[in-house]
């Protein structure tokens, strides 16, 4: 009886780290394959010839960016259904970041201004 009880749970243990190996062979699939579409996609949309430098959110689906087109830097609305250019910008009113060629922010960086703006806004809700 004791016999049959350790050969159930020795079962148990080799379908649960079956299962277990199986889940994690079929997370770094997706992780590989995930990164690569990433890759690809990237690769896709970068052009040497159209960038956005800046965006600014007005609401929920209305933004202002700056937009580098050619040698041409452009004000333009974005609306739900709508894209209208508001300018044209000469290069000599826009600031770069120091070190990039207009747009290079690292994750940290956006990390970093998202947190200080939610900071700023809890600071002035209590003053109210």
């Amino acid at each position: 009886m004791l016999l049959a009880l350790s050969d159930r749970t020795t079962d148990s243990y080799a379908q649960f780290i079956t299962i277990l190996l199986l889940f994690v062979f079929v997370l770094a699939i997706t992780a590989v394959v995930t990164k690569w579409i990433g890759g690809y996609q990237k690769g896709m949309t970068v052009g040497a010839n159209m960038e956005i430098l800046e965006t600014l959110r007005l609401s929920n689906n209305k933004y202002i960016q700056i937009v580098r087109i050619g040698r041409k830097y452009l004000a333009v609305a974005i609306c739900k259904d709508t894209v209208t250019m508001l300018s044209e910008i000469p290069e000599e009113e826009l600031s770069f970041p120091e070190g990039s060629g207009g747009s290079a922010f690292s994750f940290k960086d956006v990390l970093a201004k998202i947190q200080k703006e939610r900071i700023l806004e809890k600071e002035d809700g209590r003053d109210e």
